[in-house]
């Protein structure tokens, strides 16, 4: 895909991310690597509901504003995430309803905030580490996400929101999705008797993948 269509489908992407209400106002972000190794990234206050492709940020590798719009301030989290996880080609950052509820929880287990109970939240996300809380564009976000990004698809930064990884936009796009509708799900179980999956699937699902 070249990046052309790149910026297109990004632009396409988010917008059907905001009409459904995973992103709101300017809040959150987006990018992509393309093939000559630079990045695309949603401008800084953008809404997903109203990005051009020939206005969205160019980035170099080493995270030089080439040339659109001023980047989010929060694209060095991204980078970092690149840097750190070479399969991953795309990341959707969202202030998305249920998993920013869940960001907000107190005693979170760190090392994984959603117990596994369905197999897709498993073959799509695997776990989801929760990063502390720090101010948005704190540089220790990227920090912590570098350190997590080797082992982990997805993240839960507290008080804030998800980060979620993919091969590509669309795969970073339905990781999202699945994630949070999985959040959803974990709020409205709480309290109730839930079938978690057993260790031994937990193993198969996790080699299975998408």
């Amino acid at each position: 895909m070249n990046e052309h269509q790149q910026r297109k489908q990004l632009c396409e992407l988010a917008k059907s991310m905001f009409d459904r209400g995973y992103a709101t106002g300017g809040a959150g972000n987006i990018s992509v690597q393309l093939d000559n190794g630079m990045f695309l990234a949603t401008p800084t206050g953008s809404s997903f509901g109203r990005l051009e492709p020939d206005t969205l940020s160019l980035i170099s590798q080493s995270g030089e504003h080439i040339s659109g719009d001023k980047p989010s301030k929060e694209v060095s989290f991204h980078l970092a995430i690149y840097k750190n996880r070479p399969s991953c080609k795309a990341i959707v950052h969202l202030h998305s309803t249920y998993l920013t509820a869940l960001s907000s929880l107190k005693n979170l287990n760190t090392d994984n905030a959603i117990r596994a109970f369905t197999p897709y939240y498993v073959m799509r996300v695997g776990k989801l580490p929760v990063v502390p809380y720090y101010n948005p564009g704190d540089p220790m976000i990227a920090t912590e996400l570098a350190a997590l990004a080797p082992k982990h698809r997805a993240y839960l930064l507290a008080n804030h929101g998800p980060v979620v990884t993919g091969i590509d936009l669309l795969d970073a796009v339905d990781n999202a999705e699945e994630l949070e509708e999985t959040a959803k799900l974990t709020l409205l179980l709480k309290d109730n008797n839930v079938a978690y999956i057993s260790d031994d699937n937990l193993q198969i699902l996790a080699n299975k993948g998408i």
